[in-house]
């Protein structure tokens, strides 16, 4: 008798220890998720519903847990074992959609339609164009098997002021085609394709890169400059400085209105994205550092939408505020599409101004780069070279960008 007794203590004693292992456990999966994603370091600045499910499915999911792990074995509990399993299921399910904000069919029409500004000035050997010029001549001149360029919209006219001066006039004229401008997604596309000698553009995006792993091609970045990626806001809107942890927790959905970052009467913040593959898109996963990136979502009216470019939508109003925040790179929004009713944010107390860029001071500070298929070689090689010798880098900084 006195065996049974001690085996049945320690059967209750071993399932008692079981069931405290197994809440603990899943406690600790929940914990160590919302520290990974930064729910727990940033819970103060959570001001939605979004935001905020992410830490409720692991609510669900730990008290699933405990509810299956301590209810007794008992056959009239066997319904409330199953819907608690189904919770504990469902909240783990629901999770990885939780934390960009899935939840709609639609984003309410928030992706931006590209609208380009006049290209027709920057382009190359056009009388009267824009673009930076040399002092003398180049001290390298290709008159034949030009390479073939093509890039993102903010460095045309950087790559059309190489073209013009190091390509021989008349070999352009005869083969126009190696000058050309597609955008950012589709010049990767077309680099991976072999079609394009050299591209010039922001960081390959891991889409991209995972692109030319599967058709066999080694992208060679090859530095050429610095420029910033700024944030962007109305320039009625009172807020001037932004940190980059407050930047995070508005793209991953914990903040969501403007008081939590400052501004009482701003309401919704309406912050807009780029397509998947952009260079700005690309810019913003770099800011984001592996956290999950909110989907768009639903507009608050659709007239926020418009049809103009992301440069034009940062000074959308809406309620009598400019509620909108968005991303570009500093040439692009200073000068090549400036709108003048929008600011550029300080990160940190520190604005991206040339000096600041050039020192490295401002913290969203990136290169950008000559992109080939592999190292460069033959004619594609020589311009790379050049464009980092003192003629190519005075090209870039007459330009409006950073050098090396």
């Amino acid at each position: 008798m006195d065996e049974i007794v001690v085996k049945s203590r320690a059967l209750k004693a071993g399932l008692l220890a079981a069931r405290i292992a197994i809440t603990a456990a899943a406690l600790a999966l929940a914990l160590s998720l919302l520290w990974k994603y930064e729910y727990l370091r940033e819970l103060t600045q959570i001001d939605n519903m979004v935001g905020a499910m992410p830490i409720a499915l692991c609510v669900m999911f730990v008290g699933g847990v405990a509810v299956l792990s301590w209810l007794k074995p008992v056959w009239r509990r066997v319904p409330v074992a199953i819907a608690v399993a189904l919770v504990i299921l469902l909240s783990a399910a629901l999770f990885p959609t939780s934390l960009v904000g899935g939840w709609w069919l639609s984003d309410g029409g928030s992706d931006v339609k590209e609208v380009l500004p006049d290209l027709s000035i920057y382009e190359p050997f056009k009388e009267g164009n824009e673009l930076a010029k040399l002092d003398g001549e180049a001290t390298l001149k290709l008159d034949g098997d030009l390479p073939v360029m093509d890039g993102a919209l903010a460095l045309y006219p950087v790559y059309t002021a190489f073209a013009e001066a190091v390509y021989s006039r008349m070999a352009y004229e005869i083969n126009r085609e190696s000058v050309m401008f597609t955008n950012t997604v589709k010049a990767f596309d077309a680099l991976i394709a072999g079609e394009r000698d050299v591209i010039f553009t922001a960081a390959a995006s891991k889409k991209q890169t995972e692109a030319a792993r599967a058709a066999g091609v080694e992208l060679c970045l090859t530095p050429i400059g610095k420029e910033a990626f700024v944030f962007l806001v109305g320039k009625d809107n009172p807020v001037d400085d932004l940190t980059v942890r407050q930047i995070r927790n508005v793209y991953s959905g914990k903040t969501a209105r403007w008081r939590t970052l400052g501004w009482k009467e701003g309401g919704e913040i309406v912050a807009f994205r780029r397509p998947e593959g952009s260079g700005s898109e690309t810019g913003l996963q770099w800011v984001m550092d592996g956290l999950p990136i909110l989907k768009p979502q639903p507009l608050p009216d659709m007239s926020l939408a418009g049809d103009g470019s992301l440069m034009e939508q940062i000074s959308v109003e809406y309620g009598g505020v400019q509620p909108a925040l968005g991303y570009s790179y500093r040439y692009f929004a200073n000068t090549m599409y400036a709108n003048p009713d929008c600011k550029m944010l300080s990160v940190g107390g520190v604005y991206p101004s040339a000096e600041n860029i050039r020192m490295g001071a401002y913290p969203f500070t990136v290169y950008f780069y000559a992109v080939t298929r592999g190292e460069p070689t033959g004619n594609t090689k020589k311009l790379v070279d050049w464009i980092l010798s003192e003629q190519g880098q005075s090209i870039i900084l007459s330009t409006g960008y950073s050098p090396l």
